[in-house]
Formats: C-alpha cells, structure tokens, sequence
C-alpha cells in the first residue's frame, strides 16, 4: 500500500488542508492498495483560485499552442498507457486487456481529437455585419465519475483547454489513482501551472464544495440522475452553465428482418462489457414476439461465457446494490434465465451475469439503472409497440437498431427519444457528439459538440 499525498494545484503537488485519507480498494481481492487525500473546501478554493489566476493568460494564449499543449499531452499519454491500464485494473478491477483496450486508448483518441480540433477550430466567423468570438467560458469544474475514471476526466479537461478554460477535477473517491497518474501527464507535457488542478476527496464535501464555488463558470458532471439534479439546482442559485450527463436504460431494438444470432450476441457483450458498468449500455433487448423464444436462449447461452471473463462492479456498496436488483426481478415474476443474486466468489465485489426474460415494461429492472451486468429481455408485438416501450423510461442516453435493411434501421432510429443509437453494431466514434435526452442530462461531449460547451459567444455589429 502507498500513501499519496498533496494535491495537484497551480502546477505543483501542495499539502493537503486536512489530515482526512481516502482509501483506494482493489474489488478483486478487497485489499487497500493505497490512500489518497480527502480534500476540503479549503483545498477546493485553492484550487478555483489557482485556476483563475491562470485563466487571462491561458485564454488568450493562441489557439495552435493550445493544440501543440494538447497534442503534447496525448504523446505522454501514449508513453504511459501500459502504466495507465495496471492502474485501473488495480482501482477498478477491469480486466487488463480490457484497461489496454479501452481505459488507456480511449482517452488517448480522445486527447488527441482535441488537439487537432484546437487547431482547426473556427474560433470567430463572420456573419452579416456582426463578427462573431468563440470564448472560454471560464473556470470549469469537472467532477468525475468511477466506471471510466480517466476517460471521463479527458473528456472534460481536453475540450476545456482547448477552448481556452482552467479547470479543476475532482475525480471519483473509488479511482483517484488514474487521476493522479494524469496530473503527472499534464506536468510533463508542459501544460502552464494552474491551467489544471486536481482535489481529490469525497463527493458530499469536496464535490459540493466545487459546484457551489462562486469562482466557478461552468459545472461539468458525469454521474447519477439524483446528483446531477442537486448540482444543477446549485448552478441555478447562481445562474451557473452546467454539462450533465446521467443515467441511462438504453434500448436494443432488435427488428424481426435483423441478423438475430448477431444482434443477441453483440447485446449481451455490450451489457457485460465493464461488468456492466457503462451509463450507455443496452440494458435493455427488446425483441419481437415470434423470434423471443430463440433470442432467449442464445442470450442465456452467450451470457454463461463471461462468468470468467468480466471484473467485479467497483465496491461493496455496489455489489450490495446490484444483487438487490436481481432480487427485485425475480420478486416482480421475472424468469432468471442466466445468473442471479448469489455472489459467484467468496472473494472480491463479483455478481454474477445475469439475464431476464419475461420482463415487462413497468418492472423496476426495465426503469431504473442497475449498473451492473444485467440484461432485461422484453418481447413486443409490433414496431409500434416496440417504439413505445423503448421510448418508456425517464432516461435517453444511447440505444442500439438491428435489421436487414440499413434505411429501416435508421428510420426507427430517428423516432428513438435518446441521444445516440448505434445501427447494427455501429463503432463506437470519438468525434460523435454523445449526451442525453430527458432525464440522460444536459449538453454533449465529445467533438466538436463537446467544444462547445465549453465555449460562451459574444458578437461584434460593424
């Protein structure tokens, strides 16, 4: 075990205010690999101060510098990747090749899509006799969540500067590691001091604090529904700009002309992918009434393949949660086809895959998020009906279309109430704009959509 200290403010590791630690828990073995600092609202301010003195400078610096900075940063990134993998295999207990595969190389497409947008970014455009800037909209305060820890942290910070923002993270209090290991990455790419800060520290406190700082310009948050309304109700206090993205219960609509061996194979691995810890996943198969039969059992059959090969969810607390849900299935008249609520190991945060069928629409497992891997199987009567049952949560993050032809496929798409849908196993696009409708959150991330929320516009009349 290492204790880590100090936080990362005004481009130095400083003492922390208190003497408070957070320990950092590997799921797998249960085992305290480390300890970070739990910040205060001292640090907090600290940090909001830091960032605002750097601000004038940093927003006016050009904006192919801020590229070369961010260009610069994803190099380092890349450099460290086999580090930054161990390090949230360690803290969130993923699967190595998966940490390769995706927490390390996501944020570094991501980093690097931003460079490049930074340099080519239209930063003022004119229109009629009116000039149009594109500016930073200040400090920004990023406020991350655990499933992704260093993906969600890029995603806020590389957009942030190349808009011309400070920003300060307060990363998850399950996985600060990764988020530390970043900061290093920030200081050896040259990027100026206070131009990003970290705090680490508990949510109720270091992140409460962050929101309602009156030195703060814009909030961006990844996490819960219900704590994304509490932050967007302090922003409102103080006509604050707020980047929410929340829950999901995305649909995977499986139409009668699709591939079904395909479309149910590829459903169940994106459930089971992070140990179903993904705010995007396709929690929910939605398939017709003729073909639900044979769609039950391959699902059950590909999910009994990843009872080795997935993680543990992130901690006790999570676990406890997860196992409820499944209890909660199987009490509403749910039929367990794959898994349930019995932890498979006597070892480490572990639930087992799982699968429902005869789930109905109203059944708490087809409303709410579980973020876990389990899988709800919902027959429907026609694609009427199965529009009304996709479109019947409070959530639209994600969602997936299969059929035979493309254009049907994209037809339903667009009468889909979510924010992005994927048309038989479409890849996943770093430049796509991904966010929510409904209760999924407000604003977007990624590309050049991602830019934009962190950018305020003023125009010049001539």
């Amino acid at each position: 075990m290492k204790a880590y200290d100090g936080m990362y403010i005004g481009g130095a590791w400083r003492p922390a205010a208190g003497q408070d630690v957070i320990e950092v828990v590997n799921p797998v073995d249960e085992q305290v690999i480390g300890t970070v600092p739990a910040g205060t609202a001292e640090d907090v301010d600290t940090a909001v101060r830091a960032s605002r003195a750097a601000l004038p400078e940093w927003a006016a610096t050009p904006p192919a510098e801020r590229a070369a900075r961010l260009a610069a940063l994803r190099d380092v990134l890349v450099a460290r990747a086999d580090e930054i993998a161990e390090t949230v295999t360690a803290e969130l207990g993923s699967p190595l090749k998966f940490s390769q595969a995706v927490h390390a190389a996501v944020p570094i497409a991501v980093a690097g899509s931003y460079a490049e947008l930074a340099a080519t970014y239209a930063f003022e455009e004119k229109t009629g006799n009116s000039v149009v800037h594109h500016e930073p909209v200040g400090v920004v305060a990023a406020i991350t969540p655990w499933n992704y820890p260093l993906h969600q942290i890029v995603a806020k910070v590389a957009p942030a500067l190349a808009a011309g923002c400070t920003i300060v993270v307060k990363p998850a209090e399950d996985t600060p590691l990764v988020a530390r290991l970043f900061a290093e990455a920030v200081h050896e790419a040259g990027i100026p001091a206070g131009v990003f800060n970290l705090v680490t520290g508990l949510g109720p406190v270091a992140g409460q604090a962050l929101a309602e700082h009156p030195g703060v310009d814009l909030v961006s948050f990844t996490g819960s529904t219900a704590v994304g309304r509490q932050i967007a109700a302090i922003a409102a206090g103080q006509v604050k700009k707020v980047a929410l993205e929340l829950g999901g219960k995305s649909a995977n609509v499986i139409l009668p002309t699709a591939d079904l061996a395909k479309a149910v194979n590829v459903g169940v691995a994106n459930v089971m992918s992070n140990s179903g810890q993904t705010c995007s996943a396709w929690t929910r198969m939605l398939v017709h009434r003729d073909q639900y039969d044979e769609a039950v059992g391959l699902a059950a059959t590909a999910a009994a393949k990843y009872g080795e090969r997935i993680g543990p969810v992130v901690n006790a607390k999570q676990q406890v949660r997860v196992r409820g849900y499944i209890e909660k299935g199987v009490a509403e008249g749910a039929r367990l086809v794959a898994g349930g609520p019995e932890a498979p190991r006597e070892k480490g945060y572990f639930v087992s895959p799982t699968v429902f069928a005869d789930v109905t629409p109203d059944m708490t497992i087809a409303q709410e998020e579980i973020f876990g891997p389990v899988l709800s199987i919902l027959r429907y009567e026609d694609e009427e009906d199965a529009l009304r049952i996709a479109n019947g949560t409070v959530y639209g993050l994600a969602g997936a279309v299969w059929a035979g032809d493309e254009a049907e496929a994209v037809a339903f798409a667009r009468r889909m109430e979510t924010g992005q849908v994927d048309i038989n196993g479409g890849r996943f696009n770093p430049l796509a704009p991904f966010g929510g409708y409904k209760q999924s959150g407000v604003g977007r991330e990624l590309g050049v959509h991602g830019l934009a929320e962190y950018l305020q516009t003023k125009s010049l009349q001539f």
